[in-house]
């Protein structure tokens, strides 16, 4: 009998990993329909509910309540986007003084920030901001049962609730990226010549040797890319959020979790298609 149920003992264990490996077909199956269903949806967003549109944008680009006095996620990812760029300046500044070409530190500048850092600090300050609190209001409406009260009284939930938020967070991430970018371009400019004394002409001057107007274009449609990617992550998590106001924490903590990957691979994914394995590198000035 000792012999028979050792034979028999694997079956379980096969069940529970099948099991486990259908669920997970199955919630990527789920998402992917979520998602696919949302941006088809945006159509009607922009027909039925443009108020709606409207009122999100206000509320993610400035805040409300207290969040409005620091001015929202445009002063939170100007903040983030600066610090970026002031470790720019300190370390490239600092490295590349070790091997005597730290009037290079310009170039670090226009070819650093423009393709790594400012979008995805940006992707970061997206996800934890309006991603978090776009997961967290649609997991609060789950829980109380005001979704189900939208789609009893006639109301597409899913326009109503998660493609504007897509197209409200597309809207926003635009001017928002553009503040992150100058942020990282004025704390590389300022740490670099006003604390460790370069000459401005020489920073300016390999800063626009370097800087290309092209990566500039590609890199907001990265941000671009990236807020649609993070905005349907967020809203799908709240839309199907369970258990109470923990299941909504446990709900918003997994959003972030998992946008911020997708961000890091949507601009790896990006970076690659575009600029190669040789990174459309010349070296000039």
């Amino acid at each position: 009998m000792t012999a028979i149920g050792v034979a028999r003992s694997p079956a379980p264990r096969l069940r529970r990993a099948t099991r486990s490996w259908s669920d997970i077909w199955n919630r990527v199956g789920e998402q992917t329909a979520f998602y696919f269903r949302t941006l088809v949806e945006t159509r009607i967003a922009f027909a039925q509910y443009p108020t709606e549109i409207v009122r999100l944008i206000a509320q993610m680009s400035l805040g409300t309540g207290a969040l409005a006095v620091i001015g929202g996620t445009t002063v939170i990812v100007g903040f983030l986007t600066f610090s970026a760029g002031a470790l720019i300046a300190v370390q490239g500044y600092n490295q590349l003084a070790g091997i005597g070409v730290e009037a290079l530190t310009g170039f670090l500048s226009a070819y650093v920030n423009v393709r790594l850092i400012a979008p995805l600090v940006a992707g970061i300050g997206l996800a934890a901001t309006i991603g978090a609190g776009a997961t967290a209001q649609l997991g609060a409406q789950r829980i109380s049962e005001e979704i189900d009260a939208l789609e009893v009284m006639g109301i597409r939930s899913v326009a109503y609730l998660a493609s504007t938020r897509v197209v409200a967070g597309v809207v926003v991430v635009i001017p928002l990226y553009c503040v992150a970018v100058l942020m990282s371009f004025l704390a590389a400019r300022s740490g670099t010549t006003a604390i460790y004394g370069q000459s401005t002409g020489v920073y300016d001057h390999y800063f626009n040797t370097f800087l290309q107007p092209v990566d500039l274009i590609w890199s907001f449609l990265t941000a671009i890319a990236m807020a649609i990617a993070i905005m349907l992550v967020h809203t799908y998590y709240g839309y199907t959020a369970s258990g109470g106001p923990a299941g909504v924490g446990e709900a918003v903590g997994r959003a972030v979790r998992s946008s911020l990957i997708v961000a890091v691979f949507v601009t790896l994914a990006i970076s690659l298609s575009i600029y190669g394995q040789s990174g459309d590198f010349n070296l000039s000035g």
